[in-house]
């Protein structure tokens, strides 16, 4: 299953980030059809903790066979508490069995990527050193990726907050670099990161702008999934305070411009905004009509 397998996918398939408890298939593929989503991203663990559960086999073959057979884009969210640059070397262990988790779940839920924030060097340490050590116990998993249906690591940049390793999108240049621009390796940007990191967004042209230093810094087919989310805050601010599309700084027309720029082509958008369900469903349907006319469809 890929966002490209079936001409009548939406050049941009528009979803959300669904909850699962309870269930993969029972709940999560429920609520997504609620909000009449064509992309859908999902936790298989707890964010906020590091236990690593196995799930479960029935739920996972009918929420892949649903999802396969709708032509459905599936995504993966790693735990937030993952940090390749930690100078704790517990959290840097844990670190590794979470997303080798996260990795392994999406492969048997047909995701076709596995999303993971990219850390910050702690303790004081130098950005080379923290990037030296990412090379040293990331690139590994990337290499345990061998098989067709393995889902790509995204790397999403964060706010700036402290001493992020990646927030500008040319901080993403040394990431690639330390990880051999591995081909399992792509980006997922998050809209409301990189406005808050400092990319101006607005404006006659900021979108495009934006997605031009991307491709400028990591090379065109690397962006795989975008996070729709509007911004609580002002740009630059370093605050990761998503507001409903439309409903914050970057406003509506940002979103129209990024569904025109040829590096986001088949390139399904996943938000993850405020509200809960009538939250979600109100700015699924806002992106849908942002969406070109010109641009409705992407035959692959």
């Amino acid at each position: 299953m890929s966002s490209t397998s079936s001409p009548s996918l939406p050049r941009n398939p528009v979803g959300a980030h669904v909850p699962v408890a309870g269930g993969l298939h029972s709940v999560g593929l429920s609520y997504a059809r609620e909000l009449k989503a064509e992309a859908v991203q999902v936790f298989v663990a707890n964010p906020r903790g590091w236990a690593t559960p196995t799930g479960n086999p029935r739920q996972d073959e009918a929420f892949r066979d649903a999802c396969a057979q709708a032509s459905l884009p599936v995504y993966v969210h790693a735990p937030y508490l993952i940090n390749f640059g930690s100078h704790t070397e517990a959290t840097v262990e844990r670190s590794v069995a979470s997303l080798r988790h996260s990795l392994r779940r999406g492969r048997e839920i047909g995701a076709l990527g596995v999303v993971v924030h990219t850390g910050s060097a702690t303790g004081g340490r130098q950005r080379s050193v923290a990037l030296r050590q990412v090379r040293e116990r990331l690139l590994p998993l990337l290499e345990e990726l061998v098989h067709d249906d393995d889902p790509f690591l995204l790397l999403e940049s964060t706010a700036g907050q402290g001493a992020s390793l990646c927030a500008r999108t040319w901080d993403f240049g040394p990431y690639f670099e330390a990880l051999d621009a591995h081909p399992k390796l792509g980006v997922c940007l998050d809209t409301c990161h990189i406005f808050a990191a400092g990319h101006d967004l607005t404006g006659p042209d900021g979108m495009h702008r934006t997605l031009d230093l991307l491709v400028d810094t990591v090379g065109e087919g690397r962006l795989k999934l975008v996070h729709a989310n509007d911004s609580k805050d002002v740009v630059g601010a370093h605050k990761d305070r998503h507001a409903n599309i439309g409903a914050g700084h970057i406003g509506e027309e940002p979103f129209r411009a990024l569904m025109t720029h040829p590096a986001t082509a088949g390139v399904p958008l996943v938000t993850e905004t405020p509200g809960g369900s009538q939250g979600h469903a109100a700015d699924v349907e806002r992106l849908k009509k942002l969406r070109a006319p010109s641009a409705q469809s992407y035959p692959g």
